[in-house]
Parts: C-alpha cells; sequence; structure tokens
C-alpha cells in the first residue's frame, strides 16, 4: 500500500478535491458565523425563544447527514450541488455555534454586569463592552467545534453532486482501493486539525490571557 505514491500520481485530481472542499468549508463557516453567532446574542437576551431555538437546533443536528442532504436535494430550487451542500452545513453549525454563544453570554457573572449598569451602560453598550468579550471563549470553543464539524460532514456532500475529498472515500469504497479511501481520509483529517490550529492560534490573539481557559482546557459547549 503507497498512499503517498497515490497522491502524488493523481496530484491534480487531488488538488482539484482538496481546493473544492476548503472552498466549501470557508464559505459554510463565513455564513454560519455571521448568522448563529448573532442569533445566538439575539437570544441570551429572550430565554423563551432561546429555548425554541437551541431545541431547533438540536432536533438538525440529530438528523443523519445523508437524510438532511436527500431531504433539501428534493427542494425545488436546490436540488444537486454546492447550493444544498451549503445550505446544510450550516444548518449543522447552528447547535455548536449557538449553545457556545448563549451559554458563553449567560455565564458572565451578574456583578460585573450589574457594575456596568451602575455606570450608566446602556442593554447595548453591556452587551458589546462586557458580555461579548467575557464570553469568547466559550464562543471560540464553539466556533472551533463547528469547523471540525463542517469539515467531516462536508465529504457527504459528494452523494449530491459535491466533487470534494468525499469522493476520494466514496470511489475507494466503491472500488475496494485502500489506498484512496486512506488518502481522501488522510487529506480531510490534516485540513480539520489545520483549521483548528489556526483557530486556536487566533483565539490566543485575540482574548485576553485573563479570560483564557487556565491548562488549555475548554468550556463544555453543550452544558
Amino acid at each position: 500500500m503507497n498512499v503517498i505514491g497515490f497522491i502524488r500520481d493523481n496530484a491534480s485530481l487531488v488538488l482539484a478535491y482538496t481546493g473544492n472542499h476548503i472552498a466549501l468549508v470557508l464559505v459554510v463557516l463565513a455564513l454560519s458565523l455571521g448568522l448563529w453567532i448573532s442569533t445566538g446574542l439575539l437570544i441570551s437576551r429572550h430565554e423563551r425563544l432561546a429555548g425554541a431555538v437551541i431545541g431547533l437546533g438540536n432536533v438538525i443536528f440529530c438528523i443523519p447527514s445523508i437524510s438532511l442532504f436527500g431531504l433539501f436535494m428534493s427542494v425545488p430550487g436546490l436540488g444537486l450541488g454546492r447550493r444544498t451542500a451549503t445550505l446544510v452545513l450550516v444548518l449543522y453549525a447552528m447547535m455548536p455555534l449557538v449553545r457556545s454563544v448563549h451559554a458563553g453570554i449567560r455565564s458572565v457573572d451578574g456583578t460585573v454586569v450589574d457594575a456596568g449598569k451602575g455606570m450608566g451602560m446602556t442593554g447595548l453598550q453591556l452587551l458589546l463592552k462586557i458580555q461579548v468579550p467575557m464570553a469568547w471563549p466559550a464562543v471560540f470553543a464553539g466556533i472551533r467545534v463547528t469547523v471540525v464539524l463542517i469539515t467531516g460532514i462536508a465529504t457527504m456532500a459528494t452523494f449530491i453532486g459535491e466533487r470534494n475529498l468525499g469522493r476520494l472515500i466514496h470511489q475507494g469504497i466503491t472500488r475496494g482501493d485502500a489506498e484512496m479511501i486512506i488518502a481522501g481520509a488522510l487529506i480531510v483529517s490534516v485540513i480539520a486539525l489545520a483549521l483548528d490550529y489556526a483557530m486556536g492560534r487566533m483565539e490566543r490573539i485575540i482574548i485576553s490571557p485573563g479570560l483564557q481557559v487556565q491548562g488549555g482546557e475548554r468550556p463544555r459547549v453543550g452544558a
């Protein structure tokens, strides 16, 4: 078995699939961050709404990816391809992102918020200057989970026409080609680890050392 040889002999195909995979992940991540972080901030001020939104995210997260891809593929105007793949992956990102933002905001010490109110801060000022900065460790934990999650589930989009690394794995299984399977799985794993590492470095730059989790331990997103 020569996985490196397989990658070298099929370099153009592997590069094309890798590029498509990374592009899909980055597009989904950008859309998800904008949509679900703002949603998490909104529901943190309305607990009844928070229960409904987080519950919906949990339900979506429990649906097998191949089923959700198939369901949305049959919706008129979506069909096969990138549009459906993007929509489904954004929906899967809902649960970890919304829960981490909501949990982070709700975990801010009430005495700190009260002190801000005593200084005459408005609700928006409290959110942007106190709650959001103090919630960043939990939010970043959710982002890192989301990045790895999206990178893995994106491989399943090959069943709805996405030409990404999932195709290497699927074709390898179909042909009984272990080299093709391992090559696809290995590259997906490297992408996930690289993105997680990049997010970790970004976290250390953005978040104040005083707010970073002691001992490198991440907050529990699902708590």
